[in-house]
């Protein structure tokens, strides 16, 4: 691996309304057709709502980001879910790009395909800070980043996504898609187990450290599956059970810093037909 600086770039690492880890099973348990555990990783100054049911979109269960009013992650009544992270490139972000975030409340209020709404999506991609999005229904979904390639459907297994692409094995997706893969051997699943992997506040070994632009000292405080410092790290953490027969689970902490969360979020619903 090539010498970094041990500094960090503030001025060049910007806030983001997005994600910053999704680990999912999809497809690939007996009782589940989906198994979701993310943290959200934000500035803790943000202005943040948590999730519920939006009063301008009743359908759509979502947290909400006040500045902007997109989300980071979403699920409706009738069966559509969309998450997103950001792509961490700092030397070409720009701070006037549209919010990324909208992306994922812009699907879950329409009614086109993920792989209709992706193709519409695609051409336009570029004019987007860096994104990897995840969206579609309970049976397929697809993923879609700007920065590698075109739209294309998930398959069946074990997945896990932070600042890259879908799958790249940086250590905190890999630690987290293999305790998650230990927890597919239960018949049941209990939500505190999966937040349990998220609240996994170990930093990574300096030489398993991705170089993403940032520094090596922001590199560091970035590998956590749950990030914690004066100003930033993860604000929520969410998990998403969609059972065969149709009963959706959704539970949401938020945090501000500390290791307790300060609001618990649980909706328990059957999809409607």
């Amino acid at each position: 691996m090539a010498t970094r600086s041990c500094t960090s770039s503030p001025s060049r690492w910007s806030p983001t309304d997005t994600m910053c880890l999704i680990l999912f099973a999809h497809e690939c348990h007996p009782n589940y057709r989906l198994i979701l555990a993310a943290n959200r990783d934000e500035f803790y100054d943000r202005p943040t709502a948590p999730a519920a049911f939006w009063e301008d979109e009743p359908s759509l269960l979502a947290g909400r980001d006040l500045k902007v009013g997109g989300t980071w992650f979403g699920i409706t009544a009738t069966g559509r879910l969309a998450a997103i992270t950001n792509y961490r490139d700092p030397a070409v972000h720009r701070p006037n790009a549209p919010s990324r975030g909208l992306l994922v409340s812009d699907f879950l209020r329409n009614s086109l395909p993920a792989e209709t709404f992706l193709a519409e999506l695609e051409p336009i991609g570029p004019t987007y800070n860096g994104f990897n999005l995840i969206c579609g229904t309970r049976e397929n979904l697809w993923h879609y980043s700007n920065r590698g390639g075109p739209p294309v459907p998930i398959p069946p297994g074990i997945h896990g996504l932070s600042n890259r692409l879908l799958d790249t094995p940086w250590p905190k997706v890999s630690r987290g898609t293999s305790a998650l893969a230990e927890l597919l051997q239960h018949d049941r699943i209990d939500p505190a187990e999966l937040f349990a992997i998220l609240a996994d506040r170990s930093m990574a070994p300096d030489p398993l450290l991705p170089d993403t632009g940032v520094g090596l000292e922001r590199e560091r405080l970035l590998s956590p599956l749950h990030i914690a410092s004066p100003d930033y790290g993860t604000r929520s953490a969410t998990v998403l059970l969609v059972g065969r027969d149709g009963w959706v689970e959704f539970t949401e902490q938020t945090f501000n810093g500390g290791v307790e969360p300060v609001t618990t979020v649980q909706q328990r619903f059957q999809y409607a037909p």
